[in-house]
């Protein structure tokens, strides 16, 4: 009997909320329909301060409790839209699963262990939306030794995995992540590098824009090699997988520490290097691993941006770069039909990793539940 879930995403793009309502009409999940999709932008000051906590400052855990609230109220705001969009009662639908805001990503640093933190009142989302609800899915993974991350490739594995040919599906939000979906059934998946934190940070700050609509600002400037090849020496990229990062290392102060020597270059030059960084992170990682032929779908605000799609077309002649819509699923509900699909894993006990992809010891159910 098939059951509706809802997946909330908020990425490390900052650009807001994304929510789908889900039907898993196959199997264990190996079906899934879309029912619906609604997408938020944060408020101004929910944003900035979101932004804030990626960096230490001072009065932290009062100001991500207060954080965590606000998040738990857009998303919540969200689930409400779905309900009244489809006239349904809460009740009627089975769970939600919702990602939180990551604003530290260090696993395996410090103690052996290290952590993830993604800020979200589950309490406070379950009091408001009356449907139980699953949050914090990537510590479980953490504890047992893994990275937390990419958890995605699980899911593109059963919504997008052929038995005849290898698929490649890319995710570009803040940071670009790949899937290798190979036609025995194994599955690679890391972390490339910054998807379109450094660019959105870049635009705004030098056009007052949110990001750069279609790569059309970087399209008018002129890669600077030398600051590329800065860039591209950043030891993560040499790292094998297991890896995983984010805002912690790809972020304003890691950009103006390379930029010294190009200071005095118009600032679309730099938007254009910072889109070439992109491209050529994800290619350098899927050279190796990508068979002639194999289709690479990409999902997220990066399979928006016309530029930057020609771009990985040019530095990967062999794939043939389609947006995920061409396979059913429009590349803004992807990441949110994720954790649709991860609540629905955690309601039945079964994983919702990878190991292999993750690093972790061996496939856990991942979750924390908090009742309606």
């Amino acid at each position: 009997m098939s059951e509706l879930f809802i997946g909330l995403m908020s990425g490390t793009s900052l650009d807001g909320v994304d929510a789908v309502l889900a039907r898993f009409p196959g199997p264990q999940g190996t079906a899934l329909e879309v029912l619906g999709h609604e997408h938020q932008p944060f408020e101004p000051a929910l944003r900035a301060e979101l932004l804030a906590l990626n960096s230490p400052g001072e009065n932290e855990a009062h100001r991500c409790a207060l954080a965590g609230n606000g998040l738990a109220r857009s998303y919540a705001d969200l689930v409400q839209r779905l309900l009244q969009q489809h006239r349904l009662a809460p009740d009627a639908v089975r769970a939600l699963g919702a990602h939180g805001q990551t604003i530290r990503h260090r696993p395996g640093e410090f103690d052996g262990c290290g952590y993830t933190l993604q800020l979200l009142n589950g309490a406070l989302l379950a009091e408001l939306t009356g449907i139980d609800t699953v949050c914090d899915l990537r510590a479980r993974d953490v504890a047992a030794g893994g990275q937390g991350a990419p958890l995605v490739p699980a899911f593109h594995r059963a919504l997008f995995g052929r038995a005849d040919t290898q698929v490649l599906v890319l995710n570009i939000g803040g940071i670009s992540n790949i899937s290798v979906l190979e036609r025995e059934g194994q599955s690679l998946g890391y972390d490339c590098g910054p998807g379109n934190c450094l660019m959105d940070f870049w635009v705004q700050r030098h056009r007052g824009q949110a990001y750069d609509a279609d790569g059309a600002w970087a399209a008018s400037g002129q890669v600077l090699p030398d600051l590329l090849q800065r860039l591209l020496d950043e030891p993560f990229f040499a790292r094998p997988a297991p890896r995983s990062t984010g805002r912690d290392l790809f972020n304003p102060d890691w950009l103006a520490a390379r930029l010294d020597a190009a200071v005095q270059a118009r600032p679309e030059h730099v938007q254009a290097t910072l889109l070439e960084l992109t491209a050529q992170s994800i290619a350098d990682c899927l050279r190796p691993d990508a068979e002639a032929g194999a289709e690479l779908l990409v999902c997220g605000g990066g399979a928006l941006n016309g530029r930057l799609m020609q771009r990985l077309q040019a530095l990967l002649p062999q794939q043939d770069v389609l947006s995920s819509a061409a396979r059913g699923l429009p590349p803004m509900q992807v990441e949110a039909a994720a954790f649709a699909w991860l609540a629905q894993r955690f309601v039945q006990r079964l994983p919702g990793n990878l190991p292999a992809v993750t690093g972790a010891a061996g496939p856990r159910v991942l979750g924390a539940l908090h009742p309606a």
